[in-house]
């Protein structure tokens, strides 16, 4: 993880590095940065970035990274999760893993401002933001 001075806030990890989603890792880090911005906000961007991550361990082919900024100039925590898997797009509602999931994603549609996926010619980037009030 690396924290910049491009954006208030740059967390930019490697998921490959990960045989599993670093979750506990990345709630850390999540509410040792964004803990100025209100314990709402730091609840709705750790339940997002852990679904999103999730979602790229479980359907992507290789999860690739993930990245949690706030440029300067907005007023949104913007969430990214890269990997591999062009043709797993996500839907609100469903899964391939069974009956009993696919539900995640109803949560992401709840709780992001607004949210989507970019197919790139590597992968795809699945991102939500996260609007906060500014001070």
């Amino acid at each position: 993880m690396r924290t910049t001075h491009r954006t208030r806030v740059d967390l930019d990890l490697d998921l490959g590095k990960h045989p599993a989603p670093p979750l506990a890792e990345l709630r850390l880090h999540i509410r040792r940065t964004l803990g100025t911005l209100g314990a709402d906000l730091v609840e709705d961007v750790e339940l997002l970035t852990t679904e999103l991550v999730s979602n790229a361990y479980d359907h992507g082919l290789r999860p690739l990274s993930a990245r949690l900024w706030y440029p300067s100039h907005t007023n949104y925590v913007r969430i990214e999760v890269d990997d591999t898997n062009t043709h797993a797009l996500p839907v609100v509602g469903t899964s391939r893993l069974g009956t009993f999931r696919g539900r995640g994603l109803l949560m992401v549609d709840r709780l992001a401002h607004q949210w989507g996926t970019a197919v790139r010619t590597w992968g795809k980037t699945i991102w939500a933001e996260v609007p906060y009030a500014l001070a």
